[in-house]
């Protein structure tokens, strides 16, 4: 979907009474199939990520992760966290199959048990390696995962955002609703607060640092997420994005997870 750049009415040209009429749902599905159409074509890409883990007290722990990333046409994205780093988690991987409506497809390999664990759909609402980030964070954001309504247009820093609300629309999330911040040039996610169950405010992440690849496509260079409810913190920092590396989907088998380097 591309923006227009001109109003219509500065052009001399009048709307229809429909576009006028547009509800604030159809506004907010309008820019999320927006941002996830702006965002394809990318293929697949790799990078390497510092997560670091702060505890109530300021307490921090550092873990060293590989990313492989692969774009499929007609689902979700299919991605593999490596971790290297420190030695207590070297060798763990996790892999997750996006979907829209359907529960992602989630495994997770543990050396220390030389085990394939598969995630429950039911357990996705719960903390990934210990991170204030939880498992249903780290699958591609399908637009069908959600319902949508339109807030407003508000400055996020330097950028114009458009501010949306999105409604889990799968079993068994963690969330009853977030707000999402999302820049209206190139449709970068900004920042995003997580309401819990109890309708409480429970997380806000915030992603800064943005890069462009491609000549197109954006992606963050650090992503911060806080827990308001536990004082926790994780802060994601992205280093060395590789696009179009010609990853597969034999690089992405569940089977040969053990396997993986």
């Amino acid at each position: 979907m591309y923006k227009l750049k001109f109003p219509l009415l500065l052009l001399g040209l009048a709307l229809p009474a429909a576009a006028l009429a547009q509800s604030a749902e159809e506004k907010g599905l309008e820019i999320a199939t927006a941002a996830k159409a702006y965002d394809q074509g990318f293929t697949d890409f790799t990078a390497n990520m510092v997560m670091t883990l702060k505890n109530k007290s300021g307490r921090t722990s550092k873990r060293q992760i590989r990313i492989r990333t692969l774009e499929v046409e007609g689902d979700g994205d299919k991605s593999l966290s490596i971790f290297d780093e420190p030695a207590d988690v070297k060798g763990t991987k996790m892999l997750t199959y996006s979907h829209g409506l359907e529960p992602d497809d989630q495994w997770l390999y543990l050396p220390a048990l030389k085990k394939v664990k598969r995630i429950s759909s039911r357990n996705k609402s719960g903390p990934f390696m210990g991170s204030t980030f939880a498992f249903e964070d780290l699958g591609s954001q399908e637009v069908e995962k959600y319902t949508y309504k339109y807030l407003r247009d508000e400055p996020c820093g330097e950028l114009s955002c458009y501010v949306i609300e999105r409604y889990p629309a799968y079993k068994f999330s963690g969330y009853t609703r977030q707000i999402a911040w999302i820049d209206t040039a190139g449709y970068r996610l900004v920042k995003a607060e997580f309401y819990d169950r109890k309708k409480s405010l429970l997380k806000t992440l915030t992603a800064g640092d943005f890069q462009q690849y491609l000549g197109h496509y954006w992606r963050p260079g650090t992503m911060d997420m806080v827990n308001h409810q536990t004082g926790k913190s994780t802060l994601l920092e992205w280093q060395e994005y590789e696009f179009k590396t010609g990853l597969t989907e034999r690089d992405f088998r569940s089977q040969t997870l053990k396997r993986i380097k």
